[in-house]
């Protein structure tokens, strides 16, 4: 197959236009060997590391096999965070927004009548982690009766953060559905689940984690010595973007501090943080605001952010697996990363189970020198002084779109065929040029592509919808 045309896969236009507005260039090994399976309806169980581009994966599938038309969730994607659960539902959403694809995300420590008002608009997808996704179920707020496509996304760790028997509570009480499940390790409860659940699953490995394009290094520190070292290994290296881990929010707290004081521009990121928080300093992150994050495993997972250059394990993990989640941050999409350790005399066990684990050695590094850093202390601090070079991959997606607001909604019996049928007959402008539709009791929003904004605008204020004359105003951009 020619991994540089999407189009090798049967794909409709809607789709792969959008993939080309999002820039993607061509099929990664996990994409091109899932596609094909799950377009053909089939169960499928994949081991692929982090960063290898699952989640499109089996978000382009996905969006070519929905009906639009049909307004009860059709896909229901099960992730092990909030955080997971943001991101899939807005690259779900950019692959199927010339498909005007509606994606709802559900998770806890959110307001459950936001999401419940959500869920009453047309969703063709429900992205949510298990918890709030079975409290969804249980009140009613949550239709599964047209549910045709399920998701399993990190399973390995949706496991071992405790919802085994919540996502078995889940897969119970669906509706026979084609089931898609993706983990970068697959320890034995994944292996069980997935022989009581899903119907002769086709199995596709892509990488072992060793083989990711990922150099793997330690330095020996004491703990009075640590932070000095990770100040040394930030110069020597001068990343571009550099993720710390550490297995504590005292940790993380402590470090941030630490390298804010040196005037680092960073952020930090765990669980003791009020989610809202959380959300704003990952949507930065993402943005470029700033080039050092310092995290607990919350950011380990899932999240997609481009051009990490290295991560840096200030404090090893527990679990093993977390290892290989952390370092997966890094050597993205064929891109090279580093993930350098910094490993205590009481570190060896966990560092030779990891070793163990990655069956291969890591390889020990000497603490920069005087001489390392004299020879790269003034490309870090002019590195230091610039802004990250981060360009958000629907920036040229998300160009062409203009949403607009009406003032009419569910309350005046108005439907998205209402305000696709009025638009699409306006000279110029096609069905094709519509996008997500949201109803609400009261108003209408609707984005409007290509450019075409301004004509609808003009056109809509003297055209009615369903017999009705609407007020239409551009929306106020967030």
């Amino acid at each position: 197959m020619n991994q540089q045309d999407f189009t090798a896969f049967g794909l409709s236009k809607t789709i792969t236009d959008a993939l080309a507005q999002l820039g993607y260039k061509g099929a990664t090994a996990v994409q091109e060997a899932v596609i094909p399976v799950a377009l053909a309806g089939d169960d499928v169980i994949v081991k692929s590391r982090t960063g290898s581009g699952k989640t499109a994966a089996f978000g382009i599938p996905l969006c070519e096999m929905l009906e639009w038309e049909e307004n009860k969730p059709q896909a229901l994607i099960l992730t092990p965070t909030r955080e997971l659960a943001l991101q899939v539902k807005e690259d779900v959403m950019n692959i199927g927004r010339y498909k005007r694809i509606k994606a709802t995300a559900v998770f806890g420590k959110q307001p459950f009548r936001g999401q419940v008002a959500e869920l009453k608009q047309k969703s063709h997808v429900v992205v949510g982690t298990p918890g709030r996704v079975l409290d969804h179920i249980a009140r009613g707020t949550l239709t599964l009766d047209r549910v045709r496509h399920v998701v399993l996304d990190e399973a390995d760790e949706m496991l071992s953060m405790g919802f085994l028997d919540q996502v078995k509570d889940i897969l119970d009480q669906l509706p026979p559905s084609q089931t898609m499940l993706f983990s970068a390790t697959m320890p034995d409860d994944i292996e069980r689940l997935s022989q009581k659940y899903l119907s002769r699953p086709e199995r596709i490995e892509i990488e072992s984690p060793a083989k990711a394009d990922i150099e793997h290094a330690y330095i020996e520190v004491s703990e009075k010595t640590k932070f000095a070292v990770l100040k040394d290994v930030t110069v020597a290296e001068n990343p571009d973007r550099c993720i710390v881990f550490c297995r504590t929010k005292e940790n993380v707290d402590f470090v941030a501090q630490g390298l804010a004081a040196l005037d680092y521009p960073v952020e930090k990121i765990h669980g003791g943080m009020e989610q809202d928080e959380r959300f704003a300093v990952m949507k930065a992150f993402r943005a470029g605001k700033f080039r050092y994050l310092v995290a607990t495993d919350v950011a380990a997972r899932g999240i997609d952010v481009d051009g990490i250059t290295h991560v840096v394990q200030y404090d090893l993990p527990v679990e093993k697996e977390s290892y290989v989640h952390r370092s997966g941050r890094t050597g993205r999409a064929g891109e090279k990363g580093l993930a350098i350790s910094l490993v205590e005399p009481r570190d060896a066990r966990r560092l030779k189970e990891i070793e163990d684990y990655l069956g291969r050695k890591i390889e020990k590094r000497p603490r920069p020198t005087e001489q390392d850093l004299m020879r790269t202390a003034d490309a870090f601090e002019d590195k230091l002084a610039t802004d990250v070079d981060a360009r958000e991959k629907t920036a040229t997606l998300n160009a062409g779109i203009m949403k607009l607001f009406f003032n009419g909604g569910k309350k005046k019996k108005l439907r998205a065929v209402d305000f696709v049928g009025t638009i699409a007959k306006i000279d110029g402008v096609s069905a094709s040029d519509i996008g997500i539709i949201t109803i609400e009791d009261m108003l209408t929003y609707v984005e409007i592509l290509n450019g075409k904004g301004k004509d609808v605008l003009r056109a809509m204020k003297t055209t009615k919808v369903k017999g009705k004359q609407l007020k239409v105003y551009e929306a106020h951009k967030k």
